[in-house]
């Protein structure tokens, strides 16, 4: 079937940096949007960006001009570049992928079981 894994969270101060990455596999036809969510202790899954197949991209405000999404359409791989974290950036993220399979089966929120991030102040 399809499978949807990040990779890069870790620890890091507040005023740092750090890279996630998300790679979308197995029997994927195409790939519409990618996207991250977060989810903080206590609080709902929000969500933090996202980019279409053809690289537009929306940003929560709280992230906007801190964070980057970009996406690889051959590698079937979005990053999210995440500069001057705060602590309150700290949370799980998930990876969502808008897919459509070679079954034709269409899956709009194909999620990833998360990654992640905690920012120490």
């Amino acid at each position: 079937q399809v499978q949807v894994m990040e990779s890069g969270g870790g620890l890091v101060q507040a005023g740092g940096s750090l890279r996630l990455s998300c790679a979308a596999s197995g029997s994927i036809f195409n790939i519409h949007g990618m996207g991250w969510h977060r989810q903080a202790p206590g609080k709902e899954r929000e969500l933090v960006a996202l980019i279409t197949r053809s690289g537009e991209t929306n940003y929560a405000d709280s992230v906007k001009g801190r964070f980057t999404i970009s996406r690889d359409n051959r590698d079937s791989t979005v990053y999210l570049q995440m500069n001057n974290l705060k602590p309150e950036d700290t949370a799980v993220y998930y990876c969502v992928a808008e897919v459509t399979t070679y079954s034709g089966t269409y899956f709009p929120e194909y999620w990833g079981q998360g990654t992640q991030v905690t920012v120490s102040s």
